[in-house]
């Protein structure tokens, strides 16, 4: 990439350094040129696909703020490519940066469903739902070729345990037929998230996710089935879609999701760089006004790392957006409620015949 060109198809605009590498690689002027010149790329701008070999793979979460009490996530890194994503800086610890290489390098556990087994199954778990994925999309494009996250589903239902889906791609209606088992025994719930109603916004936001077409499309196909659907209306982000609120809210209502969240966004670890620099070559008629809207939510920072204020915000602008959120749930959302799912049926198939002796 030519120094100041947009990548189009990527959110991050840059590679941003690790913070836990000695090192920084930084791709010079003179090199670039030399590349113009020779005719060749820079470097590639096509995905990576690296296997890797985790030991284990559901996560206990400690964070009050994301509701969830266990997560498992087949890919590490999403080609999705959502600029605001906060497990950008997880690809750091795996020793790649959380700008491009979190889009670009994606990195499978193909031994995921085998290793969900040997948790679940294990004499001293009980059951909890168990979400895919607390961190990056379990439907984002590598899942059309490696399709982890379906075999997943298989190991779910083959042990009867409860399981949550967060995603943004309509990709999980090729699994209806999976999640309409589970959901015979109140085994399963969605999460689609939904950031805009604005076609152009998605695509700058959100460069390689379903359109926002499919998403509804997916709700209401979910809903005709009674799974049960939670929208996430998340992040808002003040002056690009916090005044989308009510009408996201109607949009997720009226294609039958029971329920809806928000969260206010926050720019932590190296997102900060990431969005502010996407901004300006996005958006620079008001980068400005959106980065000081963010900052004021957070008490002048783009990032409050704080347990139960940092998903929520502070002031001024963080209220009005609450304000709106209840106001949208009593207006689209009364006499509706997201259920509680199953957790009695897991023991005795986890243990299938050896209860007898």
């Amino acid at each position: 990439m030519e120094s100041g060109e947009f990548l189009k198809g990527r959110g991050a605009q840059q590679n941003t350094s690790n913070r836990f590498l000695r090192h920084v690689f930084e791709m010079r002027e003179d090199f670039l040129e030399f590349c113009r010149l020779e005719g060749e790329e820079a470097e590639s701008n096509r995905t990576e696909y690296i296997t890797i070999f985790p030991k284990s793979i559901v996560n206990k979460v400690d964070s009050p703020d994301v509701g969830m009490g266990y997560s498992m996530n087949p890919y590490q890194g999403c080609e999705h490519g959502c600029v605001y994503c906060y497990a950008r800086n997880s690809h750091e610890y795996w020793g790649y940066n959380a700008g491009l290489d979190f889009e670009r390098r994606i990195l499978v556990k193909k031994s995921a469903p085998e290793l969900l087994a040997t948790k679940i199954k294990h004499k001293k778990w009980k059951a909890q739902t168990i979400v895919l994925s607390g961190n990056t999309d379990c439907y984002q494009p590598a899942e059309q070729k490696f399709q982890l996250t379906r075999e997943c589903l298989k190991v779910f239902f083959k042990y009867r345990h409860p399981v949550g889906l967060i995603t943004k791609n309509s990709l999980l209606l090729r699994d209806l037929d999976i999640l309409k088992e589970l959901n015979k025994y109140g085994l399963i719930g969605v999460n689609i998230s939904i950031t805009t109603l604005s076609e152009t916004t998605r695509r700058q936001l959100e460069p390689r996710t379903a359109s926002i077409d499919k998403r509804l499309r997916a709700i209401e196909i979910l809903s005709e089935n009674n799974i049960p659907v939670n929208a996430m209306l998340a992040p808002i982000i003040p002056g690009i879609n916090s005044h989308e609120i009510f009408s996201l809210a109607k949009a997720a209502a009226d294609h039958g999701a029971l329920s809806f969240g928000i969260t206010v966004v926050r720019l932590n670890g190296a997102i900060g760089q990431i969005f502010s620099d996407w901004l300006q070559k996005t958006m620079p008629d008001r980068a400005e006004k959106v980065l000081h809207q963010i900052q004021d939510c957070h008490g002048g920072s783009l990032n409050d790392s704080r347990f139960g204020t940092r998903t929520r915000g502070e002031g001024k602008i963080a209220q009005q957006i609450h304000e709106m959120a209840q106001i949208a749930r009593k207006r689209y959302f009364k006499d509706r409620s997201f259920p509680d799912l199953n957790t009695g049926l897991h023991q005795e198939y986890k243990d299938g015949q050896m209860k007898l002796f």
